[in-house]
């Protein structure tokens, strides 16, 4: 018997008024995957992380999640999901540790408290538990995000630009944070513009232009070479 993938979506469609946005898309991801989606503004991406995220229903197609459908009206389906956003998604008037307990409550984890806090150790954010995220410098909020996202322990986790606005040295930072800390097994989905952000950790990239897949293969070569081949074809 085949085995069940960890992400499974089919023919998804989402459009905004009469602008088509998803023209279809197919996906699936194997556990441990980390799959690298390009594309220019406008493509989709964004739009198609938050239908697996299972944020937006699509207007035709499916996402599946170990086999499990996932719905934009059942908070249950979403619980192997975990979503980085390029919002914080995390509450300005709530502390850190307050921030990460509400999450873990969310969630019918036993001990919320001790939970926020071993989640904040988990990033070195410890010493800001009582600090708000308006306060945090943009890489100590990414790094409180993914510490929101990974704390109940996701099956899937999605990331949308999630090396915006850092520098070369907090994105790398991030890198050596994600692949600690994301649990094993678990895949990736990554949204980039720049696919040598996320290129120590992909296992396969796809590329998305006008809601349609014009790419999709393991990883191979370098971002530049996979950058100049898309310029000279289905994104030229």
């Amino acid at each position: 018997m085949t085995d069940v993938p960890l992400l499974d979506a089919r023919g998804l469609v989402r459009a905004y008024g009469r602008t088509t946005v998803l023209r279809g898309i197919d996906l699936s991801l194997a556990a441990g995957e980390t799959l690298a989606i390009v594309g220019p503004n406008g493509a989709g991406k964004t739009t198609l992380l938050r239908c697996l995220a299972g944020l937006l229903r699509p207007a035709k197609g499916e996402v599946r999640v170990l086999g499990a459908l996932v719905k934009a009206d059942a908070p249950e389906s979403r619980r192997p999901i975990g979503l980085v956003s390029h919002h914080s998604l995390l509450y300005d008037d709530l502390t850190l540790r307050e921030n990460l307990a509400f999450h873990a409550r969310l969630h019918a984890l036993d001990a919320p408290d001790d939970r926020a806090m071993a989640g904040l150790r988990s990033v070195q954010l410890d010493q800001k538990a009582d600090a708000l995220p308006r306060d945090l410098s943009r890489g100590m909020l990414q790094r409180a995000a993914i510490a929101r996202a990974l704390l109940h322990r996701p099956t899937l986790v999605l990331l949308d630009e999630p090396f915006t606005g850092l520098d070369a040295d907090a994105a790398e930072r991030l890198r050596g944070l994600l692949a600690e800390q994301v649990p094993t097994g678990a895949g990736m989905v990554v949204v980039t513009h720049q696919p040598s952000e996320v290129w120590p950790l992909a296992t396969r990239v796809a590329a998305l232009a006008e809601g349609k897949w014009v790419l999709q293969e393991p990883k191979q070569g370098t971002p530049d070479e996979l950058l100049a081949r898309l310029r000279m074809g289905a994104l030229a």
